[in-house]
Formats: C-alpha cells, structure tokens, sequence
C-alpha cells in the first residue's frame, strides 16, 4: 500500500515537472503543474523529499504566474493604436519585455534546480 502511493505521488510529481517545463511556452500548462503538485503537498503520509519538490513547484509556478503577470501589465498601452506613436509606449513594450525574459529565465532555473534534485531524489529546499 505504501508503495503503492509512493508511486502514485513520483507520477504525480514527474508530471508536474513536464507542465512546468511547459509552462515555458503556454501559461495554463503552469495550472495544471501547480494542481498535480497540490495534489501531492496536501497529502499527510508522503515523504519528506516529494513533499518539499511539490512545494518547490507550487512556490515557484505561482511566483513565475505573478512575474508573468506583471510583465504583461506593461503591454497595456498597445492595445490603443494611436498611442503607438508615443515614445512612452515603445518604452513600455521594451520594459514588458525585458520582464517577460525574466519570469521566464525564472521560471527555468527553478525547473533545473528543482528537477535535478528531484531526480536524485532530494529535497529542493
């Protein structure tokens, strides 16, 4: 029974990294990377080191959705056309950008770190 789970909760956890991963390309795949991982955190018999990946991939997805977030409040002024002419709105678009390349770079490193203790079988943390 107990391997069972433990089984359960590695395929849980294994499928949570591949959303994460991803989730460097479409953002609802980082949804369901956090749903698989809390599947696996609000378990009370799981074991230490699959407890704290799946805590390393809740933290890390919901911080790289706010970073993603942000990033996108910036492209706001290009939705009006006539705004494209202002100086401001290119400044704008290259601040969203910039923020963009850095919830991304995020959001990888956390999958390298998180993903290379996970396969030794270690706790991220």
């Amino acid at each position: 029974m107990g391997q069972d789970n433990l089984e359960k909760h590695r395929r849980y956890m294994t499928s949570s990294y591949i959303f994460m991963f991803l989730a460097l390309f479409t953002i609802i795949s980082a949804f369901v990377a956090y749903w698989l991982a809390r599947k696996v955190a609000q378990v009370d018999n799981a074991e230490v080191w699959i407890h704290a990946q799946a805590l390393w991939v809740m933290r890390n997805v919901l911080i790289f959705l706010i970073l993603a977030a942000f990033a996108a409040l910036w492209f706001i002024p290009l939705i009006f056309y006539y705004w494209d002419s202002f100086l401001w709105v290119k400044a704008c678009t290259v601040a969203g950008v910039v923020f963009g390349a850095i919830a991304w770079l995020f959001l990888l490193n956390s999958w390298l770190q998180g993903f290379s203790k996970y396969m030794k079988k270690k706790a991220v943390f």
